[in-house]
């Protein structure tokens, strides 16, 4: 991929070897950011009364056209810095898509579809949704009706593109949310495809919590001159969760812990991390026989029943998730007070991304990680790259959220 992102095409943008931003403009309300009336009225409606920091400093040079590299902690309001950013410049007369928005799931494709729809609802703004497992053909009617922006997972999208229903002779803006995933391995291929087929002139935006430096070493290929807004690294560990680490002498001897815990966990929505599909459902049947109510959801399941799931943990019907990594990212319910790590992640990235879908928008949380002496050097790399302190749990949860 980086020999292809070398390409002539890419090429032919003059490029910047990073160094920090400096004298980006702070907004303090979204009035003075110059936005449209009828956006700025979806945006109170939606109860956003003040911009988050990233807002104030990300929006507009957005709007502005700017490539942008965007890091800040889970939780803050970045994806609706994408989709304001994206309502505010699309010409609504222009019935061809002109925001192409990637994600690197269907679930986080969806929630940046709703998010934008119900922020351009005074708009007359059409959002699609463009992701494997729903049908084509509701894909080919939705592009036939007129488009403006899409929100979609790789694969699908260029699918589209190749079958010339997906037209990208009019989309000026390219969004790669959870940009290190997109630039990584597994999608970097598909990503490359998709952005040969945009105008030399698209402008790119890249949005995370995390960016490790061989993706930032890669964004040198594809950004001009880019905006950098990066958070430092024990800025991003988020000081509204605490974080409490479990010494766990066997690996069997974690479901009696489980269930120590379990009573205060039902008092708030919580979410369970394995590090496996076969893990997750072995937990969910135990804790089931145990006399505990819980979900699980992972890659396996059908969509339709994952998509059940999520309503119902979303409105609060279910309180407990047992899941895997595929809901690190993306996974937004407010009410999340509890992630425990039933198992600790592979990396310290998937750590920042999984404690981040609790103590969304500076609320009160914990995190709660489950350690064997398999974990010690995961723990040890916490502690130094993030500046985690992590608490013994010598109080009750209920005192802290």
């Amino acid at each position: 991929m980086v020999e292809a992102l070398t390409s002539s095409k890419l090429k032919e943008k003059p490029r910047l070897v990073f160094e920090a931003t400096k004298g980006v403009q702070v907004f303090s309300t979204f009035a003075k950011m110059g936005l449209k009336d009828e956006l700025l009225q979806c945006i109170q409606n939606v109860g956003f009364k003040h911009p988050s920091a990233i807002q104030k400093r990300a929006i507009v040079p957005l709007i502005e056209g700017k490539d942008m590299i965007i890091q800040s902690q889970s939780g803050t309001g970045k994806t609706a810095v994408i989709c304001i950013g994206a309502l505010q410049i699309i010409d609504v007369y222009n019935k061809k898509p002109q925001v192409l928005i990637l994600s690197p799931s269907r679930e986080l494709a969806e929630q940046t579809q709703k998010v934008t729809a119900v922020l351009g609802e005074n708009l007359n703004v059409k959002v699609h949704c463009c992701v494997g497992g729903k049908s084509v053909g509701s894909d080919i009617k939705a592009f036939e009706r007129g488009v403006h922006i899409v929100s979609g997972s790789p694969g699908r999208v260029f699918d589209m593109i190749k079958r010339e229903i997906l037209s990208t002779k009019n989309i000026n803006l390219l969004v790669l949310d959870e940009a290190d995933v997109l630039l990584g391995s597994g999608f970097r291929d598909v990503v490359h495809d998709i952005f040969k087929n945009l105008s030399v002139d698209v402008q790119c935006v890249l949005v995370s919590t995390t960016f490790p430096q061989d993706t930032l070493e890669l964004t040198t290929l594809i950004l001009r001159y880019p905006i950098r807004l990066l958070a430092k690294r024990d800025e991003l560990a988020l000081e509204n969760i605490k974080q409490f680490l479990i010494n766990v002498e066997k690996e069997e001897y974690k479901f009696a812990k489980l269930c120590d815990l379990f009573d205060v966990l039902v008092m708030k929505q919580a979410v369970i991390f394995c590090s496996t599909r076969r893990k997750v459902e072995e937990l969910s049947q135990k804790m089931r026989e145990n006399g505990f109510k819980v979900e699980m959801i992972h890659e396996d399941i059908m969509q339709s029943d994952r998509e059940k799931t999520l309503e119902e943990f979303h409105n609060g019907s279910s309180k407990v998730l047992i899941t895997t990594d595929m809901l690190s990212r993306g996974l937004d319910v407010p009410e999340i007070a509890i992630v425990l790590n039933y198992d600790m992640p592979f990396s310290r990235d998937i750590y920042l991304h999984r404690i981040g879908r609790a103590g969304r928008f500076g609320r009160k949380a914990v995190a709660i990680n489950f350690a064997t002496k398999a974990d010690a050097r995961m723990v040890k790399e916490l502690k130094q790259y993030y500046s985690i302190i992590f608490e013994e749990m010598l109080m009750s949860l209920a005192d802290l959220i």
